[in-house]
């Protein structure tokens, strides 16, 4: 049933930061409401799909939902969501409030219906500043919270995003776990609330949480930035025949990895070895120094030497040998099953593992108003009523 069986959410969120949370919560058991407009989540036409508005980034991001969808700017289209927020625990969006509030759907509208919801917004900034009301996407956040200026020191100068949309996906992570303490709190003492997740912040957060540095006191003891993380040759050691992902960090496998290269003495020679510190101040250097022994030996026997040494290392995977790594293969991370209407895919399972209520995908993801018809059965509506918001496109159904 999952940890969270017996709550649902509204879902009137879009694209990935949204999606990917109540994806989550769906897997924990929440019954999720997919709320879309007569156009439905505009990600569902991003990527390759066996049939319209069902691409794989879509199918990755909406699993375990269910779809209504509704036209919110018609009165019978309003109805219908004011009567799914009597039932909902949660109404969770990602559109700046500023349009929830001309849609007749700010908090203090849906509380009036249902007093103890919780009410989560993701969106660009804080409200309570300059840039409350700037439209906001993963590309910009990464940009305003540092990501390409730090790429572009560690790398050949040029900013560059990060190739992921990592602050949606960050975001979302946030998302979840507000929800799940506004839950609890809501279960002490019966208060719902209004909760706002923004991005800007979330991910500034993130990233000084790194590199302030020396930016922490005042005055500054430095310019801020990481120094590992930002070294240039912090990256896969090229080998003779490929790559290979491994660390050195602690003492120990610094050691150690001096020792397998045949220079027994070299840690407590150099001084630059001596501490993570000196080593900190050294280290573009002592990678670029590492990086080249890594030229005389190939990936297999790196790893195998490595592996003895008991210094960390991993393949360098790309999106294909992934899908074949011995680890996510024994613990059947990947799985295949049947989407009713899509066939064959391939879906990860979640990541954590519980010993009571495990976390699982309860439902394929849905095609666009694949349950409106039965959701509007549950809350009440006459098939004369169903008809009537079908029919004047208050409310669309698959099959129109």
């Amino acid at each position: 049933m999952g940890p969270l069986a017996g709550v649902r959410i509204l879902d009137l969120t879009t694209i990935m930061m949204g999606p990917s949370a109540t994806q989550t919560l769906g897997e924990m058991g929440a019954d999720v409401v997919k709320i879309e407009a007569p156009g439905g989540d505009p990600v569902r036409l991003i990527g390759p799909g066996r049939n319209p508005a069902m691409g794989g980034l879509f199918l990755n991001a909406n699993s375990s939902k269910r779809s209504i969808c509704l036209d919110l700017k018609t009165e019978g289209g309003r109805g219908v969501l004011l009567r799914l927020v009597r039932t909902a625990d949660v109404v969770a969006y990602n559109i700046r409030p500023q349009a929830m509030e001309r849609l007749g759907l700010s908090y203090d509208k849906l509380a009036a219906v249902k007093p103890d919801i919780i009410y989560v917004g993701m969106f660009g900034y804080g409200q309570d500043g300059p840039y409350a009301a700037k439209p906001a996407y993963d590309d910009l956040i990464q940009g305003a919270a540092v990501l390409p200026w730090l790429i572009a020191q560690a790398g050949d100068g040029t900013p560059r995003y990060v190739p992921s949309a990592i602050a949606d996906r960050i975001v979302g992570i946030v998302a979840v776990s507000a929800i799940c303490a506004a839950l609890y709190h809501r279960q002490k003492t019966g208060e719902g609330q209004r909760v706002d997740v923004p991005m800007f912040e979330t991910m500034v957060s993130l990233v000084l949480s790194d590199h302030l540095g020396g930016l922490t006191f005042e005055p500054p003891l430095d310019q801020g930035g990481y120094r590992r993380l930002l070294a240039r040759q912090r990256k896969p050691y090229k080998t003779r025949d490929g790559y290979i992902c491994a660390l050195l960090y602690s003492d120990q496998q610094w050691r150690s990895f001096f020792t397998l290269i045949g220079k027994n003495n070299a840690f407590e020679q150099d001084p630059r070895l001596r501490t993570m510190g000196t080593r900190s101040l050294h280290i573009d250097e002592l990678y670029a120094e590492v990086s080249a022994e890594f030229l005389s030996r190939d990936t297999a026997e790196w790893r195998r030497l490595l592996e003895e040494a008991d210094i960390p290392v991993t393949p360098f995977h790309d999106l294909n040998s992934i899908l074949d790594d011995p680890h996510l293969s024994t613990i059947g991370f990947f799985q295949n099953e049947v989407h009713p209407s899509e066939g064959a895919i391939r879906r990860m399972r979640p990541a954590s593992t519980w010993s009571r209520t495990q976390p699982v995908a309860q439902r394929p993801a849905p095609r666009l108003g694949e349950h409106s018809r039965p959701l509007l059965a549950e809350l009440g509506y006459s098939a004369e009523e169903t008809d009537h918001l079908l029919q004047t496109k208050c409310v669309i159904a698959e099959e129109d």
